[in-house]
């Protein structure tokens, strides 16, 4: 007798993803019905109660990434209700005193956060992220971090275009002032805390450390930054073009 079939199945959703890009693995674990619609709005979670702005289209950032266990072919709104359900009790967790001293709201952090997951590759660089982005918002100086474009176009594989650098929409944030309008995906635990709790440091400016193991060298002037720019930019050069951030010992 063949063996039955399994009655749950397991679904992992790593930190950072954006609704679209979970979207694929919902589907290709079974679950019925469209997760990108599914994501659109819940009774089980206002995000004005979170401080977003009236007419904000969608739950991202509220869908907490973690592994998942549901009935086999289940709807994916179960799975956007457990999703809903943990981030209510992983961001009571969270200290947003300091945040909240800045005048930001918990969505504010969440949009924060989610840009962390994007450029952090290593765990001690996660605050320090925070602080370069808490900086540049009280100095006024565009956040630059192309991730956020990477998510109005859904382009997070190939280069970023001519045209799409110059888009007058607000997540080009090397164009515009501030926070972009919604988180550019689904932040984890430790990337909300960093954006709730910065580093206290001056960073203003970020780049990929050659050799660094995906860590990023940090600073707080530009002539300091146009130096690890260069040295960057050679490390690179030297590696045939490639990515330096990592080297054979």
């Amino acid at each position: 007798t063949p063996p039955s079939a399994a009655k749950t199945v397991t679904i992992s959703i790593p930190e950072g993803l954006s609704r679209r890009e979970i979207a694929p693995r919902v589907k290709d674990a079974g679950l019925k019905g469209n997760y990108v619609s599914a994501t659109k709005r819940s009774a089980r979670l206002s995000p004005r109660r979170y401080g977003a702005p009236r007419g904000t289209r969608s739950l991202e950032g509220f869908l907490f990434p973690s592994t998942y266990e549901l009935k086999r072919k289940a709807n994916v709104r179960r799975l956007v209700d457990d999703q809903l359900a943990t981030f209510k009790k992983k961001i009571a967790t969270v200290d947003l005193a300091y945040a909240k001293k800045k005048n930001l709201t918990v969505y504010d952090i969440l949009i924060i956060a989610s840009m962390i997951d994007r450029e952090a590759a290593v765990e001690g660089d996660r605050a320090k992220i925070a602080a370069v982005i808490y900086n540049r918002l009280k100095a006024k100086i565009p956040l630059g971090i192309d991730a956020t474009t990477r998510y109005e176009f859904h382009n997070w594989q190939t280069p970023i275009t001519a045209s799409q650098l110059q888009s007058t929409s607000g997540y080009n944030t090397r164009k515009n002032l501030g926070l972009p309008p919604t988180p550019i995906g689904n932040p984890g635990l430790a990337s909300i805390k960093a954006a709730a709790n910065p580093s206290r440091k001056g960073y203003l400016f970020f780049v990929v450390k050659p050799c660094g193991n995906g860590a990023h060298v940090f600073s707080s002037t530009n002539a300091q930054f146009l130096k690890d720019e260069a040295a960057y930019n050679a490390a690179r050069d030297k590696n045939g073009g490639k990515d330096p951030s990592r080297c054979k010992n």
